[in-house]
C-alpha cells in the first residue's frame, strides 16, 4: 500500500518570537525556510492583509510594500500601501491567485491584537489566517501557513485599538518580518544554484592485478 506524503506526520506547533529578540531576523527566516522549502514546486505568493486608513491595520501593507521593493525571486507578493488586499477585495485577490499562479502555497501576514504581555510578539504556524477576527467580520481564511503579529491588546473596543496602534511600533515589526523573508528568498536561490553532485562513474571500477 502507498501512504500519502506526510499523512502521518504530526502538525507542528506555532513558533513565537518577539520582534526585539536577538538575531529574531534570522531565527524566523529558519522557521519559515522549513515550513516552504518542500513545497518549492509550487508557486510561493505571500499575502499581506490589512489597509493603511488604521495604524495597526497596516502592518500586512507595509510588509507587503517593503518585499515589493526587494523585486524577490521566490515569491510573490499581493497587498501593499498601493494596492491593499482588505476586506473588500479579499476574495478577489484570492481568486486572481488561484488563476494566476501553479499550485499556490500562500503565506498569509497579519495584524492581530492579543494579551498585554504578548504584543510585540510574531506568530508563524501551520493553516490559515482568520482575518478580521478581531473586529468581527467574517472573511475567507487565508494561507496555507501564516504570520501575525500582536500589535495591540485585544479584548474590547478592537477597532479604536488598532486606529491608535503607534506606527513606530507596527514599523519596527514590519522590519523584521520583512527582512526575515527577504533572508528566506536568499536562501531559497542559493539552495536552487547549488550544483547536484555528479558521480564519477555509474559502474563500478575494476582494477587490474
Amino acid at each position: 500500500m502507498i501512504r500519502k506524503r506526510g499523512f502521518f506526520q504530526k502538525k507542528q506547533s506555532p513558533y513565537r518570537i518577539h520582534m526585539d529578540e536577538t538575531d529574531g531576523v534570522t531565527a524566523l527566516s529558519n522557521q519559515l525556510l522549513s515550513q516552504v522549502e518542500e513545497h518549492r514546486d509550487r508557486e510561493l505568493v505571500v499575502v499581506c492583509i490589512g489597509t493603511d486608513r488604521s495604524t495597526g491595520d497596516s502592518l500586512g501593507p507595509l510588509i507587503g510594500t517593503k518585499l515589493d521593493e526587494r523585486q524577490l525571486s521566490s515569491f510573490h507578493v499581493y497587498g501593499t500601501l498601493e494596492n491593499p488586499v482588505h476586506a473588500v477585495n479579499l476574495e478577489k485577490s484570492l481568486n486572481d491567485i488561484e488563476n494566476n499562479h501553479y499550485r499556490p502555497f500562500i503565506i498569509a501576514i497579519d495584524a492581530c491584537l492579543g494579551r498585554l504581555n504578548s504584543v510585540g510578539k510574531i506568530t508563524l504556524a501551520e493553516g490559515p489566517v482568520k482575518p478580521g477576527a478581531a473586529v468581527n467580520k467574517k472573511l475567507p481564511p487565508v494561507g496555507d501557513i501564516h504570520l501575525t503579529g500582536i500589535v495591540n491588546i485585544g479584548g474590547m473596543m478592537e477597532f479604536f485599538v488598532l486606529q491608535n496602534t503607534r506606527l513606530h511600533f507596527v514599523m519596527k515589526m514590519a522590519e523584521m518580518i520583512s527582512e526575515s523573508i527577504h533572508l528566506t528568498d536568499t536562501k531559497l536561490a542559493q539552495i536552487k544554484e547549488k550544483p547536484t553532485p555528479l558521480f564519477k562513474s555509474l559502474k563500478p571500477t575494476f582494477f587490474q592485478t
